[in-house]
């Protein structure tokens, strides 16, 4: 894995911004209403500069620990296939981001229950390919087993 400190981050990142999206957007409608904005509910600006907050709760963490956990061994077993698994669950959680912008574009009900429901579900395999990118990449940190005949 090339940059494993950045899939790290990103993972961080995106988990938080899956689970507890609603306050992330609220929190960025409340500096936005605050600084004297109006905005809508759940409207793209909130989502913006909720996200720009989470990023920078997660950088502060990363600058006053110098890294975020699990902290693996390139060399353990999991390792590279924890980070694989990572960068899948970004991907896909990336997706799930991505579409929350053009959600309300989207003017067909039909297209848009379709739409949802696969983000949902894509989210939720998210969390799951995160959660066990985790698990490995924690495995390889502890004391592996010498084979012996």
């Amino acid at each position: 894995m090339k940059f494993p400190n950045t899939n790290l981050f990103a993972a961080w990142f995106f988990l938080v911004q899956m689970v507890v999206q609603g306050w992330v957007v609220e929190t960025g409608r409340t500096l936005l209403e605050l600084l004297g904005a109006q905005t809508a509910e759940g409207s793209v600006p909130a989502r913006l500069v909720g996200a720009l907050l989470l990023m920078f709760a997660i950088y502060l963490v990363v600058y006053f620990r110098r890294s975020l956990p699990p902290q693996g061994k390139p060399e353990g077993n999991g390792f590279n296939i924890g980070h694989r698994l990572l960068l899948a669950g970004n991907v896909l959680a990336a997706l799930l981001f991505v579409f929350q912008f053009f959600e309300s574009g989207i003017t067909d009900h039909n297209t848009h229950l379709l739409l949802v429901q696969f983000t949902t579900a894509c989210g939720y395999l998210a969390m799951g390919l995160i959660a066990a990118g985790f698990s490995l990449i924690y495995q390889s940190s502890l004391p592996q087993e010498e084979k012996t005949r």
